[in-house]
């Protein structure tokens, strides 16, 4: 590189406006979840169109309470993707389920529905799809296979904030949509989670799973704990974070667009690499921009000595100690994983830097040919 400026894989971005809002919580005395966590509640539950939303510590945690909220539980299994970061498993896992473990598409990397239907048996509670990157996962198809088995569907929405399919936001479309805050996400509160739903019964049960069996704010005192829950609150201060980020959110889902804009022209000519698809213009939105990459782990390395900094992509789940099984009944994710990164896609990244990464990238590819 010419220049000396590091060129960050992501970035969180926060400024005044959330220091200000934190600032109000302090001093209003009340830290905890409280009517600021409301606020943010109600303005996310706005903004996809969802008409509940429920926040909680973690986009693991929302997986969970979703699922539990299902009733899932001890004795039945749940389907998740190979290729997804392994707390989408372990959700599963805690409430006491069985994650089966299914391959996936090897254009999307998202969940392959004949693979989701093949392992399907009597025990089969729920499927979780997981829109990698942003990307949409075949929803129509798999709310069909939900119907007709019988099964619910809950969207791991982690990646997808504000990304569209079919005009409809992803995370709205099976019986609930988790989302997640953490740093490497659109907008952040440090961690945090929501589940979004339509369906207020089971809204108020995530209420209550979250808050010690209290469907509604308590005292700490001589509450009424009518069912089984715990503690998974988000905090005001917290909330406060992400208020002031979703104020941001419309105009750094286009940046991104852009940013995947960019980088699709500046690879087209590069046949090694293979940017994944995004159909920006109809909706979808990426959290990052994925590619496939032949000598992916070389190509990784000549970008960070170059101070461009890239993010493999997960081991696929079935390699991990706690799931493993043998690569045979994952041939997709086993094959593909080796290739697959995250590009830099920072919010703070411009053209100039993008154009930077693709060149350094073409330059790699044409020194080694």
């Amino acid at each position: 590189m010419t220049s000396i400026t590091t060129i960050p894989w992501w970035l969180p971005d926060v400024a005044a406006e959330e220091r200000e809002a934190v600032g109000r919580v302090i001093d209003s005395n009340y830290l905890n979840e409280g009517d600021v966590t409301a606020e943010f509640e109600r303005r996310f539950a706005e903004t996809v169109g969802a008409a509940h939303a429920v926040a909680t510590t973690s986009g693991t945690a929302a997986i969970f309470l979703a699922l539990a909220g299902l009733g899932i539980g001890a004795g039945d299994e749940v389907i998740v993707p190979d290729v997804t970061f392994i707390a989408t498993a372990n959700a599963v896992t805690l409430t006491g389920a069985t994650p089966v473990l299914v391959d996936v598409d090897p254009d999307t990397l998202n969940i392959g529905v004949a693979a989701a239907e093949r392992a399907i048996t009597s025990r089969t509670k729920a499927l979780v799809p997981v829109h990698v990157s942003g990307r949409a996962a075949a929803m129509l198809q798999i709310l069909d296979l939900g119907r007709r088995h019988g099964i619910a569907v809950v969207e791991d929405a982690a990646e997808a904030l504000l990304s569209r399919s079919g005009g409809k936001y992803l995370g709205t479309f099976g019986s609930a949509g988790c989302f997640s805050f953490s740093p490497n996400k659109t907008i952040t509160t440090g961690q945090g989670g929501i589940v979004v739903t339509d369906d207020g019964a089971l809204a108020v049960r995530l209420r209550e799973l979250k808050d010690q069996g209290r469907p509604v704010r308590g005292t700490g005192g001589n509450d009424i704990h009518a069912v089984l829950g715990f503690n998974f609150k988000l905090t005001n201060l917290q909330a406060a974070v992400g208020v002031a980020q979703l104020r941001k959110l419309k105009a750094r889902v286009a940046h991104l667009q852009d940013i995947y804009r960019w980088y699709v022209a500046g690879l087209e000519a590069v046949p090694q690499v293979r940017v994944l698809p995004f159909d920006v213009d109809a909706g979808e939105a990426p959290q990052w921009v994925d590619a496939l990459a032949a000598d992916r782990d070389a190509l990784v390395e000549h970008l960070r000595r170059e101070d461009m900094h890239c993010r493999p992509f997960w081991y696929p789940i079935h390699t991990q100690q706690p799931y493993r099984l043998p690569d045979g009944g994952f041939p997709i994710s086993t094959r593909l994983m080796k290739d697959a990164l995250w590009l830099p896609s920072a919010l703070q990244l411009g053209p100039t830097e993008v154009r930077l990464v693709c060149e350094t990238m073409r330059r790699f590819y044409g020194d080694r040919s």
